[in-house]
């Protein structure tokens, strides 16, 4: 054994550490990630893929993960750049079956009740000096906004050149800049005006009679790609990103109507939007009807919205299910007692709503802290995780009114939730197996010991003899 010991190098030494720390780090990493062993899901385990990761973000502003599973396969598994077609583009009924396909796959999506940029998210950076969005989130809308604003034909026009390199920006002010480029260039930009609405109004009155302008220039760019848009493929591209803005427009218009309390005519203007341009599930607009339908007390409205889209084939949400939970809960919720429930039972319109909670704490179990005010809410994001914590904050922070306005919805929400889900761990630790303890305390141990050995030969000599001397004599004792 001593003289094993003394015929290895250095080099044998450092070799066993690194590679001893590398399997042992792999195989906990691999295993957390498998059990999800992270308390928060805010933080994965952290290892080398993660590290790489996250250099590779930093360095081109996008998870590599996500880039080598569309760039690479997706295509591999029958994936086509059609899949990812506009929201606002003309298609056949098939292309329209395909994509409410593959938005039901969908986990990350633009929050359809974002806040106005300069008219509300800069306020609370004026207030506290803190930026209220992630540099993620706002990467995300960047892309958004070159996938509804751009096209292939934009250099035929040089207000729209400029303005898309004004998407590309991440300073606001460059952005601001070449907005006013752009109108010097064309008076009838729209996206120039759209940029300076959500960007550079710091009213929501302010962003209105911007949007209002860029709706002007919108139709008519609008009226005039309807009638070349069968000339040629490119015509065809420039009409969906007109599509595009003019939707994208009135939606604001209506958003900013229910903001300054001219409610009626948000309902109005999603309506007219919901009939004139029926593919348009991933923009999510009836999530923002509901939301006004809630405001004006239309509860039989809402519930025809429901009954629409409410529906197995369509994505879920959570302002859809817990939105559903709440018509139910209206029916029982100003008479229901837990005392009186528990002596006679339930009746079956409260097991109707009871039923309908279950199903939405199933979809998304972080609403119910935010909507009984366990945990404080922050502004929300301009995108949003389905069934996370990001969509939780997003309904929260728009539904939590209406939730207070129904005489004991909140109580009966918060008896369903703490008889049932309370004390259930939405990510349930797993006792580790002996096999990984003992895999991890042996490379562990070995890596130390070469450290050791590497740092103090001569110590570590004596005690490699010591123990060779008790083993030999523990041997002949036996």
């Amino acid at each position: 054994m001593t003289v094993f010991l003394n015929s290895l190098t250095p080099k044998f030494y450092v070799a066993l550490t690194g590679t001893s720390s590398l399997i042992s780090g792999l195989i906990f990493e691999k295993f957390l990630r498998t059990c999800h062993l992270s308390s928060d899901p805010k933080e994965p385990a952290k290892g080398v893929e993660k590290i790489f990761e996250w250099w590779y973000f930093h360095k081109h502003g996008t998870s590599f993960i996500e880039q080598v599973s569309v760039s690479h396969l997706r295509p591999l598994m029958g994936g086509t750049e059609g899949s990812i077609s506009e929201p606002g583009s003309p298609s056949s009924s098939r292309e329209s079956e395909t994509s409410r396909q593959n938005l039901s796959e969908c986990k990350v999506w633009r929050n359809p009740l974002n806040l106005f940029r300069g008219a509300e998210y800069r306020r609370y950076t004026w207030v506290t000096g803190k930026e209220p969005l992630t540099y993620y989130d706002m990467n995300l809308s960047a892309q958004d906004h070159q996938t509804f604003f751009t096209c292939d034909t934009d250099f035929l026009r040089p207000s729209d050149t400029v303005m898309q390199k004004a998407w590309r920006e991440r300073n606001p002010p460059a952005r601001i800049k070449a907005a006013y480029q752009a109108l010097e260039l064309n008076n009838d930009c729209a996206t120039a005006y759209v940029l300076l609405a959500e960007e550079e109004a710091t009213t929501i009155v302010d962003a209105e009679r911007l949007f209002k302008q860029a709706l002007k220039a919108g139709e008519t760019i609008y009226r005039r790609s309807q009638q070349c848009q069968h000339q040629s493929p490119q015509h065809e591209a420039q009409l969906r990103r007109d599509t595009n803005v003019l939707v994208y427009i009135k939606r604001r218009l209506a958003m900013c109507a229910r903001k300054l309390g001219r409610i009626r005519e948000a309902v109005k203007i999603m309506r007219d939007l919901m009939k004139e341009f029926p593919p348009l599930t991933m923009l999510n607009i009836h999530e923002n009807l509901l939301e006004s339908l809630l405001e004006l007390q239309a509860y039989a409205d809402v519930q025809a919205v429901l009954a629409k889209y409410d529906d197995i084939s369509l994505p879920k949400s959570a302002a859809i299910c817990y939105t559903a939970a709440l018509l139910k809960t209206r029916t029982v919720s100003d008479k229901f007692s837990p005392e009186t429930a528990s002596r006679r039972g339930l009746s079956t319109a409260e097991i109707n709503a009871v039923e309908a909670i279950h199903r939405a704490v199933e979809f998304n179990p972080h609403v119910p802290k935010y909507l009984l005010e366990m945990k404080s809410l922050i502004l929300p994001p301009e995108h949003i995780l389905k069934r996370g914590d990001s969509e939780a904050i997003a309904y929260a922070f728009f539904h939590l009114q209406h939730w207070k306005r129904i005489e004991g919805a909140l109580n009966l929400l918060q008896c369903t939730w703490e008889g049932t889900f309370h004390h259930v761990s939405v990510y349930p630790k797993k006792e580790l197996p002996f096999f990984i303890h003992f895999t991890a305390g042996l490379c562990s141990s070995t890596a130390m010991i070469a450290l050791l050995t590497h740092q103090f030969p001569e110590i570590m000599g004596v005690f490699a003899k010591a123990v060779s001397m008790i083993s030999r004599t523990c041997a002949e004792y036996l």
